[in-house]
Order: structure tokens, then sequence, then C-alpha cells
């Protein structure tokens, strides 16, 4: 609950921002000189990319909320098996073990979006974000009836 409220306060002053931005950047264009008609587009092109990928990520943070929900229901969820430090920071060895396992089992079932979704939280407990959310979508795209290139 908490981090979907992070999120929404995240989101909420992105909007906030991008609407700022965006009406300075028609502000510049009223003003009618060729400078800062050039400079008002260059401006709104900004929180269009930032709504943009905004809206993406929120996608991708639904979508795979729903495959989290869907899995807990399924009683398929990965357990939590890993070591931690005494200060509770995961131990690197066991989040090899635990990757290791997760990459066998998502090799043995390459179109199973489950083993792709767990795939994903090892690489997520390994800290290696960019694999975690590759494979997330991979989860996701397969759930939908997709293929992408993994």
């Amino acid at each position: 609950m908490r981090a979907k409220l992070s999120y929404a306060i995240t989101a909420a002053v992105l909007v906030v921002y991008f609407v700022l931005v965006g009406s300075r950047g028609v502000m510049l264009i009223q003003s009618g000189t060729i400078i800062t008609v050039t400079f008002g587009v260059a401006v709104l092109i900004l929180p269009v990319i930032g709504l943009w990928f905004l809206w993406k990520n929120t996608q991708f943070v639904r979508k795979a909320n729903a495959l989290a929900a869907q899995l807990d229901a399924e009683g398929g969820l990965p357990v939590d098996e890993l070591k931690r430090t005494p200060g509770g920071r995961i131990d690197r060895d066991s989040a090899d073990e635990v990757f290791a396992k997760r990459r066998a089992e998502t090799e043995a079932a390459p179109e199973d979006w489950r083993s792709w979704f767990r795939l994903a939280v090892a690489y997520h407990d390994a800290r290696d974000t960019p694999r975690a959310r590759k494979a997330m979508q991979q989860a996701i795209a397969l759930h939908e009836g997709r293929t992408i290139e993994a």
C-alpha cells in the first residue's frame, strides 16, 4: 500500500509539473517571435514525452501487479528464501543461488509467464533492474498472448 501511495503522489507531482511547464511553453508561443515560438515548441515537447513515459510506466506497473495478484491467487508467488545479512540486506550468494534456480525454471518452460515473473523477481533481488524489467515485460507479453524478443 505504501508503494502505491508513493507512486500516486509522485505521478501527481509530475502531472502538475508537466502542466506548469506546458503553460510556459504556450506563453512563449503566444509571444509570437520566431525565437519564443521555437523555444515554446521545444518546451511543450518535454511534457509530452514525460506524460507518455508516465503513462507507459503506469501501464507496466498495473499489468505487473495484476500478474502478481493472479499468481498469488494460484499460490505461485515465489517464496522469499533469501538469506539476509544482520543489517537486513540480501546476501549476494543467496540471491545468486535463487537466480540460478529461477533461470533454470524459465529455460525449462520458456512459454510460461509464471516462470518469467519469478525470474523477474530474482533479477530484482539480485539488483539487476534492467533485466528484471525485461523479464517482467516478457511475462506480461506471454500472459497477453504476445511474444517479444527476449
